[in-house]
């Protein structure tokens, strides 16, 4: 009998929830204060890919409570990992040797930290993670959803976790596992950006077929504790300018909370058109600068990690709902690109889709469109700080930092005065793995090698992220054509995947001679960010989950 015979088991959920991020936690969290509040009963079972909530949780990050306020307003009391008020906002501009503070003043409202707090999202997703199982909501780490599975009807029923136990050639292991189904009167995917469901039922059911393309960029962050001199809590520093040149967009922040922690991260955005460009890289000549490598001297790296973020904002937002179920969070791309923030709008996206499944299960719907979702998003305040910097990314990509900025500055002042803004919403264009020239029309970069104090390698870069991955199981990155990678992308483009992957997945590797060159994918460094699966100039390369349990295992991330 083949594996797809087997039958599968399956458990029954009013919800079932995919990734225990902050749009997924809240989402059980709400369903479960909605049945206590009309004294029901509902289930509801939340799945997550890593070996324990916030394992494969990385963000910068500075949480506006706007939507924590809303779904625990006693948060505080019930002991929220939120110590660090933001005391200090200082806007950079650099060159190579020197730092241009931009005053206060002149930046747009919206873009002030204040009543905002410094934190590790992904102690904020444990602690989440606590209040949703006090409630009754089953959680299950280290279990990976790989498949949707559909209904006689063609409505998502629920998904099935992959099989476990499968060795790299395709036969089964001793520890064989079946994979199982979990079917729920809805389904709400929480998976994060780009995930491998949400890109399925992208495609499936059409969400973003009359959307712009959505946007992405790579977000690389290090958590560094520092000598208590250098240490300032609830500085928060942001710089656009160099290392990037005036046509790449990205910048960086910085971070100082909690006991001597600082967060010190850099994002490039994927839309940059030079093939020689490691975004890896650019971080770690970025610590180089005066300006930052004033507050790292003298202290010690302790954590490193990568994740794709959605930037096409407001243009790019799909079609919400399908038949059972929802996308909400970063599955459907709600971060505010110039605040850098995402995380409350992935809460209160995940409240909004939970009201209306209890509604509609209440009424003794199921497996139907969840229009109610769609209605919430359009008059609540997420659609609102999306609207307010819908043309920044536009503007930047077209003009490039310093003008795009500005452009980009005034017309978030003209948002924040007059209501509704301008009566106008630029276009994205092309997708970004559309926008790479040819190697032989770009210049190869040429950075420092690492010094092991400031900066580093990415070999040992991973060794921090705690990556770990089974060896003898199948690759979870796909290459469609396993031909294109030398036969296209090494003559055409120089093989960009050496650079863009910021864990040395994948490598070119040539004979004594340096001839006969080959591809080669080190799956078991892959930190999950997705970025190949966005970039790859043909769209070569499909992320799969892999074994659940597997990936990085990030600490105060």
């Amino acid at each position: 009998m083949s594996e797809e015979q087997v039958q599968r088991e399956s458990m029954e959920y009013d919800v079932v929830i995919v990734g225990a991020g902050p749009a997924g936690l809240s989402a059980s969290i709400r369903l479960k204060q909605l049945a206590q509040e009309n004294q029901t009963e509902l289930s509801v079972c939340v799945l997550e890919k890593g070996s324990e909530v916030g394992a494969h949780i990385l963000s910068g990050a500075v949480l506006d409570p706007i939507a924590l306020d809303e779904l625990l307003p006693n948060w505080s009391e019930l002991g929220a990992p939120l110590d660090t008020l933001v005391t200090e906002d200082r806007f950079l501009y650099l060159s190579e040797r020197r730092a241009l503070k931009i005053p206060n003043i002149l930046m747009p409202p919206l873009l002030s930290n204040r009543g905002n707090y410094i934190v590790s999202l992904a102690n904020v997703c444990r602690w989440l993670a606590e209040q949703a199982e006090t409630l009754g909501v089953e959680i299950y780490p280290g279990f990976a959803a790989s498949e949707i599975v559909y209904d006689e009807n063609g409505a998502v029923k629920g998904v099935a976790t992959g099989d476990m136990g499968i060795a790299r050639d395709g036969t089964k292991k001793d520890s064989y596992t079946r994979g199982m189904e979990l079917h729920g009167k809805y389904t709400l995917i929480a998976e994060g950006v780009r995930g491998s469901l949400s890109k399925h039922l992208l495609s499936h059911f059409h969400l973003d077929d009359d959307r712009e393309p959505q946007k992405f960029g790579i977000g690389l962050k290090e958590l560094w504790q520092v000598p208590p001199e250098k240490h300032k809590t609830g500085l928060v520093v942001h710089t656009m300018g160099w290392p990037l040149d005036n046509a790449t967009g990205g910048g960086s922040f910085m971070y100082h909370f909690d006991d001597k922690l600082v967060s010190i991260g850099f994002v490039v955005h994927l839309n940059y058109s030079n093939p020689y460009l490691s975004p890896f890289d650019e971080l770690q000549r970025f610590k180089l600068h005066p300006a930052i490598k004033q507050y790292l001297e003298g202290g010690k790296r302790i954590s490193y990690g990568a994740r794709a973020l959605t930037e096409g904002g407001l243009q790019s937002v799909p079609k919400l709902t399908f038949p059972g179920g929802a996308l909400i969070g970063c599955s459907a791309g709600f971060m505010n690109v110039p605040r850098i923030k995402g995380s409350h709008n992935a809460m209160k996206t995940g409240m909004l889709a939970a009201e209306a499944a209890y509604t509609a299960i209440a009424s003794g719907r199921s497996r139907d469109e969840l229009v109610d979702y769609s209605a919430a998003y359009e008059t609540s305040h997420v659609k609102k700080d999306l609207r307010r910097v819908r043309n920044v990314k536009p503007l930047w990509s077209k003009f490039g930092t310093i003008l795009g900025v500005g452009l980009a500055g005034i017309d978030m002042w003209i948002n924040q005065i007059i209501p509704g803004g301008l009566p106008y919403t630029l276009q994205h264009g092309k997708p970004d793995h559309k926008c790479l020239v040819k190697a032989s029309q770009a210049k190869p970069i040429d950075y420092p090698k690492p010094d092991g104090v400031i900066s580093f390698d990415r070999l040992s870069s991973v060794y921090l992220s705690n990556t770990n991955h089974e060896e003898d199981q199948p690759v979870h990155l796909k290459l469609k054509n396993p031909n294109i990678p030398i036969d296209f992308n090494l003559p055409t483009y120089a093989e960009p995947a050496q650079r863009y992957c910021p864990a040395g997945v994948y490598e070119v590797l040539t004979d004594d001679h340096g001839s006969n060159p080959r591809f080669q994918i080190n799956a078991q460094n892959c930190v999950h960010c997705k970025v190949c699966d966005i970039k790859d100039p043909v769209q070569n390369i499909d992320w799969e989950v892999p074994e659940g349990g597997g990936g990085p295992n990030y600490p105060n991330m």
